[in-house]
């Protein structure tokens, strides 16, 4: 790898967790009326923090975890959106470095592109966790900004019109979601998690969309059966049961990422 590459990985490494400390902001911000300008400070005691409090994930270990002031608890959140927005920056560069060499400024355009994508997922799937609703406005704008990537090849710089398929497949993958909610009443599963799927269609395509889709419903199974086993064995811990609510956001974003980044088609291994 040389120099300029390694340079590289490790600016996408560090800007992605300085952006991923802004993600937080966004998701405990959001709906609230508190503006995302404002400073940030500690929820139980309102401390105002300084800039060296505000390093993404080494501020975090160097106050062990809780505030100067009160020595509240602060929230695992902050390091793990992070180092997750910083590994899924670098992620993208590994992917298209190949670019480097041969249109530096596509590079950038599709890094800047799918960083937009990845951030918009990433609030959605906190917010989806910690309200388990996952907001219009926000799966609206991943929808869009995914049905124009279907108007350009990723590995070259290249409008295009293309086929019928590209635009049917997000509406394939949406109306299973859409007749679970319909007859279910909401019951089962929410619309956002159609429209969330809506978008991942139009992003990864027919074939890879459904194969985040399926990784997801395997990922979300297992985790789900694992939480049930984990609570009763927990006996001061509520219960969790099949009647639960668990948010289904998260694991399409999980498929989405496994599926995007490993090139994962689940129907190439089946056959």
């Amino acid at each position: 790898m040389e120099s300029i590459e390694i340079l590289l990985t490790i600016f996408y490494f560090i800007f992605g967790t300085i952006i991923g400390s802004f993600l937080n902001v966004i998701s405990l911000r959001y709906n609230t009326g508190i503006s995302l300008l404002g400073r940030s400070g500690c929820f139980s005691c309102g401390k105002k923090l300084r800039w060296f409090e505000l390093i993404p994930v080494v501020s975090f270990a160097f106050q062990l975890g809780r505030c100067k002031k009160c020595k509240s608890k602060i929230s695992f959140q902050y390091p793990f959106v992070e180092l997750l927005t910083g590994g899924i920056f670098l992620g993208i560069f590994l992917k298209f470095s190949d670019l480097l060499f041969i249109s530096p400024s596509y590079l950038m355009l599709l890094s800047l592109y799918l960083m937009i994508i990845f951030s918009i997922l990433i609030v959605i799937l906190i917010y989806d966790l910690k309200h388990k609703i996952i907001p219009d406005d926000l799966v609206y704008t991943f929808a869009v900004l995914s049905l124009a990537s279907i108007f350009f090849d990723f590995s070259i710089f290249q409008f295009s019109i293309p086929t019928f398929l590209p635009f049917l497949s997000g509406p394939i993958l949406f109306s299973p979601f859409f007749l679970l909610w319909f007859f279910s009443g909401g019951k089962w599963i929410g619309l956002g998690d159609g429209k969330l799927a809506l978008g991942i269609g139009w992003f990864l395509g027919l074939s890879l969309g459904a194969s985040a889709v399926i990784l997801s419903f395997w990922v979300g199974a297992g985790a789900g059966i694992a939480l049930m086993i984990f609570f009763s064995l927990n006996l001061r811990e509520k219960r969790l049961t099949m009647k639960s609510e668990i948010p289904f956001g998260p694991f399409l974003i999980l498929g989405l990422i496994i599926v995007f980044f490993f090139n994962l088609n689940i129907f190439q291994l089946l056959t």
